[in-house]
């Protein structure tokens, strides 16, 4: 059967465009509440680092759900999650704008992350399942962009928002786009053609959980997955409140400086045509390299300089993720681990990696200023770098 990835027919754009709108309403629902921070904090009377729980608990009960949407998806389908799994997230949203305290936010921004989960825990099997093989790397690479899209509305629509209605006027404003854009995924992605129903046994689970543990090459490359998003996000957490702060005062107008982000959007696609050409180690290895440039750039105390430094940073990010992203299912598949729940706990350390380092950089703000949180990402990057030379290690090992 000829996959719809291949041969260009009306199914291929309905499954690129579908896919663009999910991965679009996904990334937005989740970081939307990046730029706000300052407003959350203000609005609901807590501090800076206590904020940033409206993200973090979202990306860790997200992280943990995706351990539990694949294997589900292989009895239920992978449309029928997907679309499911946006729907749940906008209404969640939308009811985010009525909250009426602190901890009632907490709870269905939870809940969100949770249906979130749907997305990608399976979009990364649908492409894998309808993409004719030698093409992985390039559709991870263009699944990875859509999400970007969203990523960069999700960090530039909410603030003029709230400037003009407030938190829950952004909220509902974010809700109710994340809603439209579950339509689109409704109306147009067609079913699976390659999808093959079967019965998640706990067994199997666990028994290819425990073999993806097993492999250092694989535990390294999660590992990489979680410090890099992880200094990615509490740099990004952590500019929100320093460019409210003295000498900048920018206030609401600090959501600005995101307009350095869809400068990364073509970052996965660069990232692809490199490895390609240089390999996947090193192409993940000059990434992270770039990652730390751009970090270091924004200590500079002049805004054009953290602009700069930022959108680095963003085009780094996204194609390392691309990259590790993909080299994760490919070594799986290689060595004879689940693709599955390979990706799955790839996405568990990701979003940990968020959860955690971005609440870490927040209180380093709070505590030690712009060249603590610095600190914390540096560390971080440092790691991932060592971590991506053992997985090379661990590859040549393997090919002998």
């Amino acid at each position: 059967m000829i996959s719809p990835l291949e041969s260009g027919d009306r199914a291929s754009l309905r499954i690129r465009y579908g896919l663009m709108f999910g991965g679009l309403a996904n990334f937005l629902a989740l970081y939307y509440v990046q730029p706000l921070l300052p407003g959350v904090a203000e609005r609901f009377g807590v501090s800076a680092s206590a904020a940033t729980a409206v993200l973090s608990l979202a990306t860790i009960t997200m992280a943990v759900a995706l351990l539990f949407v694949g294997p589900i998806s292989d009895l239920v389908g992978r449309v029928v999650i997907m679309r499911l799994s946006l729907t749940a997230a906008a209404l969640l949203g939308i009811a985010t704008a009525f909250a009426p305290n602190w901890h009632a936010l907490l709870v269905l921004r939870g809940l969100q992350g949770v249906a979130l989960a749907g997305l990608p825990a399976v979009a990364l099997a649908y492409l894998r399942e309808e993409a004719p093989p030698g093409t992985h790397l390039r559709a991870n690479a263009t699944y990875i962009t859509g999400t970007a899209l969203g990523g960069a509305v999700g960090r530039l629509l909410p603030g003029p928002v709230q400037a003009v209605w407030g938190w829950s006027g952004a909220s509902a404003v974010v809700g109710v786009v994340t809603l439209l854009c579950a339509i689109g995924l409704w109306v147009l992605l067609p079913p699976s053609r390659r999808f093959d129903r079967s019965s998640p046994r706990l067994r199997s689970v666990l028994r290819n959980t425990a073999l993806t543990l097993r492999d250092p090459a694989l535990v390294a490359l999660c590992l990489v997955g979680a410090a890099t998003m992880g200094a990615f996000v509490g740099l990004c957490n952590a500019l929100t409140f320093r460019l409210e702060a003295a000498p900048y005062l920018l206030g609401g107008a600090g959501a600005l400086v995101f307009l350095a982000y869809p400068v990364g959007v073509p970052g996965p696609l660069a990232a692809g045509r490199l490895a390609l050409r240089r390999g996947l180690g090193l192409a993940a290895l000059l990434g992270v390299a770039l990652l730390l440039t751009g970090t270091l750039l924004t200590a500079a105390p002049q805004l054009p300089a953290i602009v700069i430094g930022l959108a680095l940073v963003t085009f780094a990010f996204l194609g390392t993720h691309s990259l590790v992203s993909g080299w994760v299912s490919d070594r799986a598949h290689r060595v004879g681990v689940g693709v599955g729940q390979a990706a799955g706990l790839y996405l568990l350390a990701y979003y940990a990696g968020s959860s955690v380092f971005g609440s870490l950089a927040a209180y380093r703000w709070q505590t030690g200023g712009w060249s603590s949180v610095i600190t914390v990402s540096v560390a971080l990057l440092v790691g991932a770098a060592l971590l991506l030379v053992l997985a090379r290690r661990f590859e040549a090992r393997s090919c002998r």
